[in-house]
């Protein structure tokens, strides 16, 4: 009775992958490409660059300002006669002020090239985000597959258990098999249901690990959908590098963060060179004072009323090194950019290498296995044919049985190695599935 109940509970088990909607590969791409947390926060510098870019555009757009004071004075104070007396004063200030910048030493043009770059290294990074949850996205969808895979290998042997308690009990019945025998199948069974529930919880936390990479709120009836395609054939290392050197979103961000540091460079040179502006103002005031018979303020207006042109140049002498300090600083960080490139063309080779040789690896397991599995099935069923003619043991149905499971699950293993590995070669290649 026990027996039958984890069998029922294992196979009941499944009901949670059996239901709802399947999701293709491409779906969960494109579906974590746009709601991914990483991603969509890659999307909130490219928004600062914006900005940075907006405001660099500014800087070429002449200042005005206007002002207005008003200050009172109480106590003594230094009359027109040149004695001090006791005067209360008023004074009433405005004007407008403009200022014009007309060369500011490249200074404004530079920050306009290096906004402009850094907005460019942002869009690459933020596509470099997206490539990068896509290709998590390629190996929690594999592993669900996989998972899949050994889990219908785990219902074959619980299948294969169920039937061999039920013939043990015909036979237990009939009186040809001792009863222990019965005892022995019914623990094997058990075992082969606990393992069954295993594999089906194993299919649903690898479930919930691609939901939880796609963001989505509900998990519950979330389900993928087989590899659509035939079996693919292996490309070149050397050709997935070449070809990925030209597309790699990691790579041409890099790139552009050099051409960045560049740019930062030579605005930093800018401080070296003189700058011109252009100014202009107006304004006027009123002046009230205590005790004298004193203009109206119209008339004031009128009269004391102002404007101003005038040029401002500015030639940088000496600095205390502020400029020299900049610009070594502007190298170090564009070194640092350049180390950073190369580091990041290293990675890619790397990861193409190992991609390519754990592929063949993994390739040459699955042909293996493959055959192996083969041969492993034709003994199974020899000692299955055997035990039931009561030739072989109840140890040797199940050491065969056992055999049977573990071939299985390694050719299901390299397979899925071998198509994950493939998935990262052509998605380095292509940017794409």
């Amino acid at each position: 009775m026990k027996t039958r109940i984890l069998i029922f509970a294992a196979l009941s088990a499944g009901i949670f992958t059996a239901r709802g909607e399947e999701w293709t590969l491409e779906r969960c791409v494109d579906y974590a490409r746009e709601h991914n947390i990483s991603v969509r926060s890659a999307a909130t510098r490219i928004t600062s660059a914006e900005n940075e870019l907006t405001s660099a555009k500014d800087a070429f757009l002449p200042r005005l300002e206007g002002s207005a004071s008003q200050s009172f004075n109480f106590g003594r104070g230094l009359t027109a006669e040149n004695i001090y007396a006791d005067r209360n004063t008023s004074n009433f200030q405005w004007g407008f002020n403009l200022n014009m910048p007309l060369f500011q030493g490249l200074g404004e043009y530079k920050r306009l090239k290096m906004a402009r770059t850094s907005l460019e290294q942002m869009l690459y990074e933020h596509e470099a985000a997206k490539d990068n949850v896509a290709l998590n996205v390629i190996s929690l969808y594999l592993q669900v597959l996989y998972c899949k895979e050994v889990e219908k290998s785990a219902e074959s042997q619980a299948g294969y258990s169920a039937y061999e308690v039920g013939r043990q009990k015909e036979l237990v019945a009939e009186g040809r098999v001792a009863e222990a025998d019965l005892y022995d199948a019914e623990a094997q069974a058990a075992q082969d249901a606990l393992q069954l529930v295993q594999a089906r919880n194993d299919t649903q936390m690898a479930l919930v690990n691609l939901a939880n990479l796609l963001q989505l709120r509900e998990v519950d009836g979330f389900d993928v959908g087989p590899l659509q395609g035939d079996e693919p054939m292996l490309p070149r290392p050397e050709a997935v590098f070449n070809e990925a050197m030209g597309v790699n979103n990691t790579l041409l961000g890099a790139r552009k963060a050099v051409l960045a540091a560049d740019e930062s460079v030579a605005l930093a040179k800018t401080g070296y060179i003189p700058t011109l502006s252009f100014n202009a103002g107006l304004g006027s005031s009123y002046f009230y004072l205590n005790g004298l018979n004193n203009d109206p303020f119209g008339r004031q207006m009128r009269n004391n009323y102002s404007t101003y042109l005038g040029f401002s140049l500015r030639v940088p002498i000496f600095d205390a090194f502020s400029t020299r300090n900049n610009v070594r600083t502007a190298r170090v960080n564009r070194l640092n950019a350049q180390l950073q490139l190369e580091q990041q063309e290293t990675e890619l080779f790397k990861n193409i290498q190992l991609a390519y040789y754990q592929a063949l690896g993994a390739q040459e397991r699955y042909l293996t296995s493959e055959e192996t599995l083969s041969k492993t099935m034709q003994s199974f069923e020899a000692t299955r044919e055997k035990y039931s003619l009561g030739r072989a043991t109840p140890q040797d149905f199940e050491i065969a049985k056992n055999n049977l499971f573990r071939t299985e699950v390694n050719r299901i293993q390299a397979h899925y190695e071998y198509l994950l590995r493939h998935k990262i070669l052509q998605f380095y290649r292509t940017n794409g599935l």
